[in-house]
């Protein structure tokens, strides 16, 4: 092993998590480059579910150096709570293993208020957990963002809170009919818990580096899928980051060269959550299926997920951003006891048929699948553990998607378990 990037490859809810899980025990740091506590990774270990929010899924593993990056967008209460949660079961949440970027910034009460208050006055709504995740991006941009390195500087922190609600109350009192936010009350309120976080924070981009000329395998870990890329994605139905692989540089604060491997988890099927373009969906009886079997519910918010047949126009895009070096191909087990299974291998876009998404700003809601049928197969994949011990035609399934994207996928989980995936 080396130093890898482990990206969704589609709307997200891939499996992430239970990949990075699988390949920490192989890593010495873990970093989480960006998103928010938006994004729920689940993971199973011998029966016990685990979800993760914000911290990386390394967590798991005792002796693991975690770290929480730049590109990350943190909530300090949600941080604390999660921690508190995972040291309820026996975890090693301490500052000795587990950091915090000076520069990652920080979510704040104002930017949930206006973030759910944006959402529920929209008529065309995109579908956000009104976690504040994207005004604190925002903030970031905007130059009047609150980092972490700030709660060590009090009088910088509070200066910084009353120029970002100077613009936010007028928000909240003239648009959206809210009570202003007292600034002294919310710096007090942060500087509360304080204490708590800023054992956690330091220079992790050195100590990334300071790994790597150790010859410590690195592993970099992002949230979301790539098709919810802000840049790249189905805009403006996508998050407030960049998902795609070589953002794990700027998310970390190092160098692109120093990772030279890139996993794409891609889920059997597509799925994505909220509102936006998903030429694949299913409204029928296969499309509850799907749902029912892959207790496609969110992580975090238990929102039921859309679900449709796997959408190779759409990995062939992520293909063309990420140029990754394998597949882990989730969630196979899902598919058993369809009696034939759908690939989208192509779009018919203006009267063309294309192998890429249009370009255009509604081309993917004007694009209409291209499919072809595959058999499907009836025996439980549950107790699979090798390529040998799969059906003969969940083998011909996986090798028509390796053989249309040219990729192939290295890994091959058949159930939630860690114990549940194996190589190629």
């Amino acid at each position: 092993m080396s130093n890898m990037t482990i990206v969704g490859a589609q709307w997200g809810d891939e499996g992430k998590g239970k990949i990075v899980d699988l390949l920490t025990s192989e890593a010495d740091m873990v970093v989480r480059f960006q998103g928010g506590n938006n994004a729920g990774h689940t993971v199973i270990v011998d029966g016990k579910k685990y979800v993760l929010h914000v911290v990386p899924s390394g967590i798991l593993h005792p002796g693991k150096m975690c770290i929480i990056g730049n590109g990350v967008v943190l909530d300090p209460e949600n941080f604390l709570e999660e921690i508190d949660a995972l040291q309820s079961l026996g975890l090693d949440v301490s500052p000795e293993r587990l950091k915090i970027s000076y520069k990652t910034h920080l979510i704040m009460p104002y930017h949930r208020i206006i973030d759910g208050a944006r959402e529920g006055a929209s008529k065309n709504k995109i579908g956000t957990t009104g976690r504040g995740i994207g005004p604190c991006y925002e903030d970031k941009k905007a130059r009047v963002g609150v980092r972490a390195g700030d709660l060590t500087d009090p009088e910088a922190l509070k200066d910084r809170i009353a120029r970002a609600l100077e613009e936010k109350n007028v928000l909240f009192t003239q648009l959206y009919g809210l009570p202003a936010l007292d600034p002294e009350t919310v710096f007090n309120d942060l500087m509360a818990i304080a204490p708590r976080i800023v054992p956690y924070l330091a220079d992790v981009s050195s100590l990334i580096m300071e790994a790597q000329e150790a010859d410590q395998n690195i592993m970099f870990e992002g949230a979301q899928g790539v098709m919810l890329d802000i840049d790249h994605g189905t805009y403006p139905f996508v998050t407030s980051s960049n998902v795609v692989c070589d953002n794990a540089s700027i998310g970390s604060g190092v160098n692109a060269g120093i990772i030279d491997q890139r996993i794409a988890i891609v889920k059997a099927y597509t799925t994505r959550v909220g509102s936006g373009p998903f030429p694949t969906e299913l409204f029928d009886d296969t499309g509850e299926f799907l749902r029912r079997q892959g207790g496609e519910y969110g992580a975090t918010t238990g929102r039921p997920r859309r679900c449709g047949w796997l959408d190779l126009v759409v990995l062939r895009e992520m293909i063309r951003l990420c140029a990754p070096t394998t597949m882990a191909l989730t969630k196979v087990d899902v598919l058993s006891g369809l009696k034939e299974i759908r690939l989208c291998v192509a779009y018919e876009y203006e009267g063309k048929v294309v192998k890429y998404p249009p370009q255009t700003p509604r081309g993917l809601e004007q694009s209409k699948p291209v499919f072809e049928v595959l058999p499907g197969w009836e025996e439980d994949l549950s107790g699979c553990e090798g390529w040998d011990d799969l059906p003969r035609n969940c083998r011909r399934y996986i090798e028509r998607v390796e053989e249309l994207l040219g990729v192939k996928a290295g890994f091959i989980s058949v159930g939630p378990d860690r114990k549940q995936t194996f190589r190629r």
